[in-house]
């Protein structure tokens, strides 16, 4: 873990919008080193333009395809090379394609898969072997209220979500003994463009801010304390 003197440095995932970017600018706030990806070369560079004003250089993006784990292991090694080490990863990208099991195209089922859990994966196999040898670190997984409530159309996104639910629970296992902490933080309704919300629906939703704070929180847990699944949900959804 961080020296005192020594800088926090923090990875995120997906971090050019919707909670990604909301994480991003929560840790930066707070003297973070923030590295953060997304799949868009032009989405990379408006949001580190826009962040930059705030944070200088405290903040910088790259374009990587988080289904591809040679581009992910390239990011990993870079940010390691650069600042030396990795304290947190926020595992945030995400993407979700909806329809009837039996009209979804292989393509779409390959898409979601890869985006949500297989760039998960990539990313956590890739930061861990780091943060054991230091002896500590954080890694956070944005899953969903779905990794427990399938519907209908969700098949994609449902195994995705319970996958990643999976995924983050074993990985805790495997590496909270070596000071690794490993947390699945599942929101549901967010005000993103992700959800496309209607007119109104903003106004009971979460916002990516109240992801982005428990994140915060959660880095500020006692050490002898792990919450590995943390469920987060809107106070007062519309009634039935």
């Amino acid at each position: 873990m961080s020296q005192p003197g020594e800088e926090r440095v923090a990875l995120v995932t997906g971090g050019s919008r919707g909670i990604g970017r909301a994480v991003v600018e929560a840790l930066a706030e707070e003297g973070w080193q923030v590295f953060f990806c997304s799949r868009h070369a032009s989405s990379v560079a408006q949001a580190v333009a826009a962040l930059s004003g705030r944070f200088g250089e405290r903040v910088t993006g790259e374009a990587v395809d988080v289904r591809e784990s040679a581009e992910v292991e390239a990011f990993v090694r870079q940010v390691e090379a650069w600042a030396g080490r990795i304290d947190c990863l926020v595992n945030n990208a995400g993407l979700g394609l909806f329809g009837p099991v039996d009209q979804l195209s292989a393509t779409s089922w390959r898409e979601v898969i890869g985006t949500n859990l297989d760039g998960c994966f990539y990313f956590l196999r890739a930061v861990a072997p780091g943060m054991r040898r230091r002896g500590g670190g954080f890694i956070f997984n944005i899953g969903s209220l779905a990794a427990r409530n399938p519907f209908a159309g969700g098949a994609a996104y449902n195994a995705s979500k319970f996958g990643l639910l999976g995924l983050s629970e074993a990985a805790m296992l495997d590496l909270r003994k070596d000071g690794v902490k490993v947390a699945a933080i599942l929101p549901g309704s967010v005000a993103t463009e992700f959800g496309h919300p209607k007119p109104g629906e903003r106004d009971w939703m979460l916002q990516p801010v109240d992801v982005a704070r428990t994140v915060m929180d959660l880095l500020r847990y006692p050490d002898r304390a792990l919450p590995s699944v943390v469920e987060l949900r809107p106070t007062r959804p519309p009634k039935p």
